[in-house]
């Protein structure tokens, strides 16, 4: 191929009125506005699907005669000038930041991800995790947060998937065009390309900068396909996901660093940064050496300031999804800056280590990211609790309730998600605040006023259309597959537009469980034959290109979907994508889910359907186990947990079958004398009300607002006031700590008596050594509850001791109560902690002196001091 010389680019031109469609495409809120996306529509419908509903391609591709019909239509115009309107006032307008907090005129918190999913046309994400990441920015948007996204822009993105005749799944990467996108390249004041610079090995790695807008919210795009690179720097940001370990290091310093010094470059001095998975967990490190070298600090102090102002939401509930790099590969690709700030490489590496003194244990990006936060959050209750036993082996001296790790359950942004018909069915009967403020449990109450038929002619509507939709798809893969006319032929009857059609759709990892079903086929097939109570199946998603266990099960499920007697009721489309899901959760009436419990930290997709009057049936995993209900949908299994997973499939394979034979399908074909499924419709009404408000991304920012964003912002503002000086007098109290800890050491304790009524308040008396630690350094507390047949203390609490006297020596006395709520046999401990109003939290440097140990030896090893003073 000829190597291009130079480039140029070629705008469409916009003139008169018709220049405002340019904004309204370059400002992704397009992407949730019903108004604009007709807009854009009504210009040229084909023209909208065959870009991929992509507004400026479209205004490149448009020709001239359409764009002055539309400049000669008085009601297109109209509606132009009230869409541009519409969007000048939202950005313009009040939101629920600015009047809580007030408002900031520039962005405060950064948010990183390694992939966003705001719209289909934008192809940088690979599935939840982006969507997640695309509904955040959405509804930071909403509510006004001033807020900045930070992410990598892939020259091919994630691959398309096409099956092969086999039911094979292969993969394609297009390549995404830049420039057709909503999209422009941040330049400077002389027109260059505005980059960031990075120090790989022995050269350095430039990376531009593209910037989207979302909403109220920019984002940022870094990408390293510039001329500045060399062939083999220019592929870091290829693809989403692809290549080897040593690729994926490239692509998080590029994220983590390149995206600090992409935000410097851009004039944002962000405060928080909130790092969503531990990808982007080396922007800690680029803003600890920033600030020891802006700010005169040493790298403890700079860690301190850094810490209180980063936080950390994990997605994996298993070690072995978790990012971890050799030491060599870290000193080869942090070498340069470990030098730069002044940090050893054993001291850095212990960071991200379970055991700091194993010099072979991989350096783990999530622990890292641990020991640099202020805040960590699991994104759901029982992913929390997942993650606090996860990583229980840090805080190995505390209870697993009290490790800091907290949750926040995910939710979806539920404007991008609901139906058009939806949408004005609300409006009429909801008001406008169903949108607007979301998280409203009292607008949603409203759902009751819906008149069933209403509700249910729109459901049966937006099932239609899903049919429509997959029988053109379906045919569009025979084709693509070389299938015979027949076959293509027959895709037009697959499917019953008034059967009961049930989804699955999501990523094709094994532990998903996508044939859970297939387990049992002949009473599937028993299923699926039924004519007078049909029932029907639509599955799609991807497998990750090296994930052949995911592969095989797509193959598995497309073989059996071309049995004769089976094909017209159980379909698998292929290459899913955000437009695939919009048509499955706007239109089937169940959203099946059955991951190997508790595997799924949250999952969102079963979110998806609340809005459009779907229902769940999933096992009790993940966000299912806060929203199941029996007035709002179906639990496959009671919530157990097996050590056999064979067994476990075994098990939830007929219970699955169960629920589906004995209440779902009833259910739905429970008609009364006027045609309508009005049981069905409670329990749809239920899930509306009860669920809507709750998994919403609307809520779930507002949780991360007030629990994380605004701590860690005033944490920041406290610890750098006065040119850092709580920072410093922190740093210097940890040293001190550290110095005397081991002298530490609790004596005696007595109880007031052994018997206690309920309703007493039992008196504790302790003994303490504090080694030369004065009484303010130290928190002592009783720890009590009830006992296992081991005689260890089981959902405890603690309760704080107060200081009374000190008798002799460094000896203290400490008093206390333990409130005798319940009858039964109870124990008690006590237990030492730093104190001081500056930490993060009582357990934030890693120690605690029970009752019984020893005092120890001597100082800790050199990697375990570093820790506990960095943190």
């Amino acid at each position: 191929m000829t190597k291009a010389f130079d480039t140029f680019r070629i705008k469409a031109t916009l003139t008169g009125e018709l220049s405002a469609l340019e904004d309204l495409a370059y400002n992704l809120r397009w992407s949730w506005h019903p108004e604009t996306i007709d807009l854009f529509r009504r210009l040229d419908p084909d023209l909208w699907n065959e870009t991929r509903h992509n507004p400026v391609k479209m205004l490149g591709l448009i020709s001239q005669e359409k764009l002055s019909q539309a400049a000669s239509d008085d009601a297109f115009v109209a509606l132009l000038n009230r869409v541009y309107k519409n969007l000048v006032e939202y950005i313009s307008g009040s939101a629920w930041f600015g009047a809580k907090y007030g408002v900031h005129e520039s962005p405060q918190i950064a948010y990183f991800s390694m992939e966003y999913g705001l719209t289909e046309c934008m192809p940088i994400y690979s599935g939840g995790l982006g969507i997640l990441a695309g509904d955040h920015l959405k509804s930071a948007s909403d509510l006004g947060l001033p807020l900045v996204g930070v992410g990598l822009l892939y020259q091919q993105g994630y691959f398309q998937q096409y099956l092969n005749a086999d039911g094979w799944q292969q993969e394609r990467y297009p390549y995404n065009d830049f420039y057709n996108l909503p999209l422009w390249l941040e330049i400077d004041q002389d027109g260059r390309p505005v980059l960031a610079e990075i120090q790989f090995p022995g050269r350095a790695v430039y990376c531009r900068i593209w910037g989207a807008q979302v909403g109220r919210v920019p984002l940022y795009l870094l990408d390293t396909n510039t001329p500045e690179n060399n062939d083999a720097d220019r592929k870091i940001t290829y693809q989403l996901y692809g290549g080897d370990t040593e690729d994926r290091i490239k692509q998080e310093i590029v994220l983590g660093i390149g995206g600090m010094r992409a935000l410097r470059k851009m004039g944002y001095h962000v405060k928080v940064c909130h790092m969503n998975e531990g990808h982007a967990g080396f922007l800690s490190f680029e803003r600890i050496r920033h600030r020891k070298q802006k700010d005169n600090l040493s790298i403890k102090e700079a860690m301190q300031v850094v810490k209180a102002g980063t936080v950390f939401t994990t997605h994996t509930p298993v070690p072995a999804g978790i990012d971890e790099f050799q030491p060599a590969m870290i000193e080869k690709y942090l070498g340069y800056y470990l030098d730069q700030a002044g940090i050893g490489l054993s001291e850095f590496l212990a960071l991200g280590r379970h055991n700091p003194d194993d010099l072979h244990e991989p350096f783990n990006m999530a622990l890292y990211a641990l020991r640099t936060s202020a805040g960590a959050n699991g994104v759901s209750k029982l992913h929390g609790e997942v993650s606090r036993k996860m990583w229980s082996g840090i805080w190995s001296r505390i209870s697993v309730d009290e490790i800091p790790i907290e949750h926040i359950t995910n939710g979806i942004h539920i404007s991008s998600w609901i139906s058009h018909e939806m949408s004005e069915l609300y409006d009429r009967y909801l008001g406008p605040n169903w949108a607007t403020d979301p998280s409203n449990k009292n607008t949603w109450k409203r759902v009751e006023k819906i008149p069933d038929v209403e509700l249910w002619r729109i459901h049966e509507r937006r099932r239609e259309r899903l049919i429509a939709f997959t029988r053109r798809k379906l045919m569009e893969q025979l084709r693509r597959r070389g299938a015979s006319a027949w076959e293509v032929e027959s895709a037009r009857e697959t499917l019953n537009p008034e059967a009961l059609t049930i989804g699955f759709a999501r990523r094709f990892a094994t532990y998903k469980r996508a044939t859970l079903l297939l387990r049992d086929k002949d009473r599937l097939r028993k299923i699926l034959a039924g004519t007078e109570r049909p029932v029907q199946f639509i599955f799609a998603g991807k497998a990750h290109p090296r994930d052949n266990g995911g592969k095989e099960l797509i193959k598995e499920l497309v073989h059996f979907a071309r049995s004769h007697d089976i094909r017209n009721h159980f379909v698998f489309l292929e290459n899913y994508d955000i437009n695939v899901a919009r048509y499955l959760v706007q239109g089937v009436d169940v959203w099946l889910n059955t991951p190997r419990r508790p595997h799924e930290a949250s999952g969102t997709s079963g979110m998806k359907v609340l809005p459009n009057g779907g229902l769940n049936l999933s096992v009790l995993d993940g966000w299912w186990c806060e929203g199941y209900d029996s007035r709002t949908g179906w639990a496959i299994g009671a919530g157990e947990n097996y050590d056999d997973p064979n067994y476990q499939d075994e098990i939830e394979s007929k219970a699955l079958f169960d629920v589906l034979e004995n209440d779902v399908i009833p259910l739905f074909y429970d008609y009364s004398s006027n045609a309508l499924p009005r049981k069905w419709i409670s329990v749809v009404k239920n899930s509306i009300m009860q669920l809507c408000p709750v998994f919403c991304t609307d809520r779930m920012v507002k949780e991360y607002t007030e629990k994380f964003y605004m701590n860690a912002h005033n944490n920041w503002n406290r610890l750098s006031e006065n040119e850092f000086a709580r920072t410093r007098e922190l740093a210097g109290w940890k040293r001190y700590i550290l110095k005397h800890w081991h002298n530490v050491e609790i004596v005696s304790a007595t109880l007031q008596q052994k018997e206690a009524d309920v309703g007493f308040a039992l008196k504790v008396y302790a003994e303490v050594n504090l080694g030369g630690l004065k009484p303010q350094d130290v928190l002592v507390q009783t720890c009590s509850g009830p006992l296992d047949a081991d005689y260890n203390i089981t959902g405890g609490n603690s309760y704080d001791m107060k200081y009374t006297e000190q008798s002799s020596g460094n000896l203290c006395r400490y008093e206390g109560f333990i409130p005798c709520d319940e009858s039964g046999l109870y124990g008690y401990s006590i237990r030492i902690l730093p104190r001081h109003n500056e930490l993060i939290d009582h357990f934030d440097l890693e120690l605690a002196r029970w009752i019984g140990d020893k005092r120890s030896a001597g100082e800790k090893t050199k990697t375990r001091q570093f820790i506990a003073e960095s943190r």
